[in-house]
This record gives C-alpha cells, sequence and structure tokens, in this order.
C-alpha cells in the first residue's frame, strides 16, 4: 500500500496503452485538481505465462516490464496534460502484476479509483479478464469508469447547421446533449 499524505483520501487512476486509459488519466487529472487531491497514476503488467510457470523472475523480466512501464507512464502523461500536470500532488508506478488485483489493492475506502471502460471482443476478454469488471466487483473505493467518446460523433455535434429543421432558439448546448444521445 502506497502511503497517502495524512491519511486522507486521493485520486488513483489505472493506465495502459488505450484510449480508454488516457480519457480515464485526463478525467483523474480534472477530479484531482478539482478536489485538490493527491494523484496516483499506476500502470501494472501481468507477468507473461511462460515466465510465471518456469518461476524465471530473476532473469531481468519483471525489472523490463517495470521499466517500459514507466515509459508507457511519462508517455500518456505527456499527451494527454503535456508532463506531470499542474497543480496536482502525482505519484507514478510501474507494477507488476494482474491490473485489476493491483488496482484494488492500492485503491482504499476512501478514495477514487478511475479506470478506463474498454472495447474488446468475447474472445479478448476470455485471454484477459476485464479490469473494469475485476475494480466494480471487488474495490472498496468509488469507482468511475470513462468511456471514450465514440469516434465521428463529437465533430459532428459540435459544428453549426444550417438544415431547415434547426430551431434558432433553440441553445447550442441543448442540441448538442441531444445529438449526443441519439448517436449513442
Amino acid at each position: 500500500m502506497i502511503a497517502r499524505p495524512e491519511g486522507g483520501p486521493r485520486v488513483v487512476v489505472g493506465v495502459d496503452d488505450s484510449s480508454g486509459a488516457r480519457c480515464a488519466l485526463s478525467w483523474a487529472i480534472g477530479e484531482a485538481r478539482l478536489r485538490r487531491l493527491p494523484l496516483l497514476v499506476a500502470h501494472s503488467a501481468p507477468l507473461p505465462p511462460h515466465v510465471s510457470a518456469a518461476g524465471q523472475l530473476g532473469c531481468g523480466i519483471t525489472d523490463a516490464l517495470r521499466g517500459s512501464g514507466a515509459e508507457l507512464v511519462a508517455r500518456l502523461l505527456d499527451e494527454v496534460s503535456g508532463g506531470p500536470p499542474d497543480g496536482v500532488e502525482m505519484t507514478a508506478l510501474a507494477l507488476v502484476g494482474e491490473p485489476g488485483a493491483t488496482l484494488v489493492r492500492l485503491a482504499g475506502e476512501d478514495d477514487i479509483l478511475v479506470v478506463g471502460h474498454g472495447t474488446r471482443g468475447p474472445f479478448s476478454r476470455l485471454l484477459r479478464p476485464s479490469v473494469r469488471l475485476h475494480c466494480a466487483r471487488r474495490a472498496r473505493a468509488t469507482l468511475v469508469c470513462v468511456r471514450p467518446p465514440a469516434i465521428g460523433t463529437l465533430p459532428d455535434c459540435l459544428m453549426l447547421r444550417d438544415e431547415p429543421e434547426h430551431v434558432p432558439d433553440r441553445s447550442r448546448f441543448r442540441w448538442l446533449g441531444r445529438a449526443l444521445r441519439i448517436a449513442r
């Protein structure tokens, strides 16, 4: 368990190299900034099956997994916020283990646990279980699942329409909300 400043709550976000994780990281940074809570960015890489079966933990694979995880976290922070976020006390971790179980262990009862909502098929879920569902079943923390926006819906909704059915007295934001509900 990572020590907390003064034992208070924090925002814990799990990241990987997916669009859902990028959206979750962005949301977590904003929430930590809004609530003035420390942010814990965690990446957990599972051991490959051949390594855990053979018991070859001393051959440098765990160090390589941690190193690639640290590079991934740094790259995601650069993409999402241009580096470590301003005004947020942040800790980044690159761990080795099952991602769902690791996030459940990291997040305490008073924390906010943020995960991305992935879009994987049933065969992929057989090979790699869903981190989101594992956290939903076992986490004691408040869980927030962030879904990435659908491709192509947001730019279309933000453009002004010059169609005859457009009602001029309707606000643009009300129309945007209606268009987003229809696009789902």
